[in-house]
């Protein structure tokens, strides 16, 4: 495979491609076949009681590559499929996947330190297996996997920049007390500073004592409730006051990375691949039309400001999207990606592209 990384532009999502190489000599009349799966996993797998497992299949698509169905012409689709094909011989057979709009990114919830099993998340993963027939039972030795990830950029245009603005009337106070918070701009991307326009007009004749401000990620489980856990993942606490009749105008500014959340559990990230860093979940972008329910786990960021008056405070919110920037298209002439080969046994054996190497002779 040409790359691991399939982007949703929302619109449409980039399809999964790829090339497995077969012996046919060694799968002695069994078939070989490809399947694409995406995976909603909601607890732990130590947690699985009475055989009943706290994952849920979304999407799951399953290709036969051989014996070809179709002339292995029509099969290419790409021109890293035809590179692909030409270097690896006739044995060769391209496969090829498209996703259904109603799929949510790859999103992971953070484990705790303690946590053993795998995460909950949303994951896709792309399964090459031998067996007598598409419903055969498959053994271990006759698989191979790779973990796929789908990816949301930003936006080609920013948005207007969010703005919020409240009014506070307190009793035994003839004036009220005006905040207003603006962002620089809508769409932020990872370990992007985000800097805070705080304007405070304290006309009543409370004291304002601090002025906190908080980055939180709300990720909210639509699949089989509809739970939200917010998570602040970034905080200011500015220690600045305003006194009765005085004002503040100011500009703030936070920095709302993961390395700063690496140990707290319950935060969301982006689809992680083995070996491989990740980032705080981007924002969720959804098409028109598709259902939130069967987006597995939304994601969206607010920065409040919290203004501190005795033992009560005044906030206000403002939205805003997190994301990765534009990763372009990817190069035709990009290194393949492979897969880990199988052969544990000379009589049951599907040989993948195991290489990272760089085309060589124009190949």
């Amino acid at each position: 495979m040409g790359r691991r990384d399939f982007v949703d532009h929302v619109d449409f999502v980039d399809p999964v491609d790829g090339v497995i190489l077969v012996d046919p000599e060694a799968l002695q009349g069994r078939k070989a076949f490809v399947t694409l799966s995406c995976t909603f996993r909601y607890g732990r797998e130590d947690a699985d009681v009475l055989g009943i497992a706290f994952r849920r299949e979304l999407f799951l698509s399953t290709r036969q590559v051989y014996p070809p169905l179709q002339d292995r012409e029509q099969g290419i689709h790409t021109k890293v499929q035809a590179r692909l094909l030409r270097k690896l011989g006739q044995n060769a057979y391209p496969f090829f996947f498209e996703f259904p709009d109603n799929l949510p990114c790859s999103v992971a919830l953070q484990p705790g330190a303690n946590d053993v099993g795998k995460q909950c998340a949303v994951e896709f993963e792309i399964k090459a297996f031998s067996a007598e027939s598409q419903d055969a039972k498959v053994r271990k030795r006759s698989t191979v996997k790779l973990m796929l990830r789908k990816v949301q950029y930003a936006p080609e245009t920013q948005g207007v920049a969010p703005s919020v603005e409240t009014t506070r009337d307190f009793l035994m106070s003839d004036k009220p007390l005006h905040v207003a918070a603006s962002l620089e701009k809508e769409t932020y991307y990872h370990g992007e500073l985000v800097k805070v326009h705080v304007d405070v007009t304290n006309n009543s004749n409370k004291n304002i004592k601090n002025i906190i401000l908080t980055v939180d990620q709300i990720a909210t489980v639509v699949l089989y409730s509809n739970d939200s856990y917010v998570k602040c993942v970034a905080i200011e606490d500015s220690g600045d006051s305003v006194p009765a009749g005085g004002t503040l105008k100011k500009d703030y500014t936070l920095h709302a990375l993961l390395a700063y959340n690496t140990e707290r559990r319950g935060i969301a990230l982006d689809g992680k691949l083995k070996h491989e860093d990740t980032n705080l979940a981007s924002s969720s972008m959804i098409k028109e039309g598709v259902l939130k329910e069967v987006l597995g786990i939304m994601v969206s960021y607010r920065v409040m400001v919290k203004l501190i008056i005795g033992g009560s405070c005044v906030c206000c919110l403002a939205l805003w999207l997190c994301v990765s920037p534009h990763g372009g298209e990817i190069s035709s002439s990009a290194a393949p990606l492979g897969f880990t080969s199988i052969q544990n046994s000379s009589q049951n054996k599907i040989t993948l592209l195991a290489e990272n190497e760089q085309e060589q002779n124009g190949v």
